[in-house]
């Protein structure tokens, strides 16, 4: 918005350079004494209550037109475009076909992806008697066998589950049977889990390479981890006077970044990655920074093609601009540090970049924890304590806690410290030299396959291919029907897998090829067919242009979730 603000620079100036000639100040008091004349005169077969409202009213219009043409959270032409989109949506003839095409998609995704199973039953009211212990259990192995699901344990799955070894489990769900009722909220009741909250934060903390002021804290997940570091960057911005503090992130970047930004009214500005390598594309990074920019995103790597972003260039930019710059490593962050001991090149990317303020990386992904815990680290305790709430004047006491849950489960804490415990330095650089082997093998003989191509050069545990030659959602939906579960990426439309140690297994990766291959090569007996199933229908999700229909369906497919009941086809 600098140029609103050169324009109210010249018409003062313009104003300053007027008022110090006396003929024109006179003129401008006699202009003025006329314009007192009209207005009594335009004004006089009005009440003054008449002339008070309308004077308001008018005000009121200019105020709110000022406010959404010059509005510093967002840029103006998003904002005419969805403004626009609202007003055709309003209108009845638009708004019921387009309701009609939602609720037909939704019966679509019902039907696809909640339909009932044979047996499956749904409880909608609490048992009047409780049941038993063996009563709980078996009503539990019923759903199980009953609802079904992937077979994720055999490695069917895109990440999800990183390590679910028999010794591994069975070690966690001891741990967490002896603090199943802990709370880190009371320290002086739990003092052990302090200890090894602390503990699992230092391990994490040398792990990037962390100086002596480096700290961090533990939070539920990597979008916990991102909410707060974009937290303590907009309570930056707020100490330096801007109204909408800015965040400059990758359009690979994760939308967490973008939940923050939501959450915490501040403005998000997405660059473009360059289409050959996905990395972010630096011009756009650095011509996009601006007065109200508090913070640079980078990920290394990130969700969608597991590519790392150029990390030591964003730090630089960032340190030009006396901002902060976060890197994301909630994926690969138990990957990427290990890779150079396992045999593997990687690049500086941790606190040894100058410039890096901030790190997020998921205990519970490659860390190999269970569900429900990932670490946020910080160059400094002064950057961590503005992530903090505390209220010093509540009725109940004074309250503080260190992320946005007060109460947190003590038994995730317990199971993750004693997770990387039994795990030691050993053990992840064992793991990362098994599952980097194995997606390199994938990647070598994915790219053998004719039809396909690889995005980037993704150098860890992820990566991403496509189809220039046909619809690739026609190959994941051929995947799914042979018991792959896959995540489907869009802009462009391509199909994402996660390696994980379960992918390490005898047989698992060999079945994978074998099955990309058999369905590209049945594709391309009729490369023009069109998708069926799945993927014809996110495929279509695409070509949707209005992002607040899209939300609606996003929406509404999250409703189908929380019902208690499903339709049988």
């Amino acid at each position: 918005m600098r140029w609103k603000w050169f324009f109210f620079f010249l018409l003062a100036l313009g104003a300053g350079v007027l008022w110090q000639k006396p003929d024109v100040r006179k003129e401008l008091f006699r202009e003025i004494q006329q314009a007192r004349v009209v207005f009594n005169e335009l004004a006089e077969p009005y009440e003054p209550w008449q002339v008070i409202f309308v004077s308001a009213g008018l005000a009121l219009v200019l105020s709110s037109l000022y406010s959404f043409l010059f509005r510093e959270d967002e840029r103006l032409w998003p904002r005419l475009k969805r403004a626009g989109f609202r007003v055709v949506r309003s209108l009845p003839l638009v708004r019921g076909k387009i309701q009609n095409e939602i609720d037909d998609y939704l019966q679509k995704l019902e039907k696809s992806s909640f339909a009932a199973k044979p047996g499956e039953k749904f409880r909608v009211v609490l048992p009047e008697k409780g049941f038993s212990h063996s009563e709980v259990l078996q009503e539990i192995t019923a759903l199980q066998n009953v609802v079904g699901g992937v077979d994720w344990e055999k490695g069917w799955v895109s990440g999800t589950a990183y390590n679910c070894s028999p010794e591994l489990t069975a070690l966690t769900t001891a741990v967490y049977r002896k603090f199943a009722w802990t709370n880190p909220l009371h320290p002086d009741v739990f003092p052990y889990i302090r200890k090894m909250e602390a503990e699992v934060i230092q391990w994490c903390v040398n792990i990037f390479n962390g100086g002596k002021d480096a700290c961090g804290s533990m939070t539920s997940g990597g979008t916990e981890s991102i909410l707060m570091a974009m937290r303590v960057y907009r309570e930056i911005g707020y100490e330096r006077g801007i109204e909408y503090p800015e965040i400059i992130v990758p359009a690979s970047a994760h939308s967490a970044f973008k939940k923050a930004g939501d959450y915490f009214r501040m403005k998000v500005t997405r660059v473009p990655v360059y289409p050959r390598t996905r990395q972010v594309n630096l011009g756009a990074m650095a011509g996009a920074i601006s007065k109200n920019t508090v913070a640079l995103v980078s990920s290394a790597p990130q969700f969608p093609h597991g590519i790392v972003d150029q990390i030591q260039e964003i730090a630089q930019l960032a340190r030009k601009n006396g901002i902060g710059m976060h890197v994301d490593c909630c994926l690969g962050g138990f990957i990427v540090p290990f890779m150079e001991k396992a045999g593997f090149e990687m690049e500086p990317f941790d606190f040894r970049v100058k410039g890096v303020t901030s790190i997020s990386a998921d205990t519970h992904k490659y860390g190999y924890a269970p569900k429900g815990t990932s670490v946020i680290m910080y160059a400094n305790k002064e950057l961590r304590q503005r992530q903090y709430f505390v209220d010093p004047m509540w009725q109940g006491g004074i309250y503080a806690s260190p992320t946005i849950a007060g109460s947190r489960p003590g038994g995730l804490i317990a199971a993750t410290w004693a997770t990387m415990m039994y795990m030691g330095m050993d053990g992840y650089v064992d793991a990362t030299r098994k599952v980097v082997s194995v997606t390199r093998r994938i990647l070598k003989e994915l790219r053998k396959i004719p039809g396909l191509y690889i995005l980037g050069s993704p150098k860890g545990s992820v990566f991403a291919f496509s189809s220039k030659e046909f619809d690739i959602f026609r190959l994941s939906t051929e995947l799914m029907e042979k018991g792959w579960n896959l995540n489907i990426l869009q802009h462009p439309g391509s199909i994402h897998l996660a390696v994980t140690v379960v992918h390490t297994r005898e047989g698992v990766a060999d079945r994978f090829i074998t099955d990309v291959r058999e369905s590209t090569e049945e594709i391309l007996k009729n490369p023009k067919a069109a998708t069926t199933g799945v993927g014809a229908m996110y495929g279509s999700a695409q070509s949707i242009p209005d992002g607040s229909i899209l939300a609606d369906i996003a929406k509404g497919f999250i409703d189908l979730g929380y019902k208690a009941s499903r339709p049988s086809y």
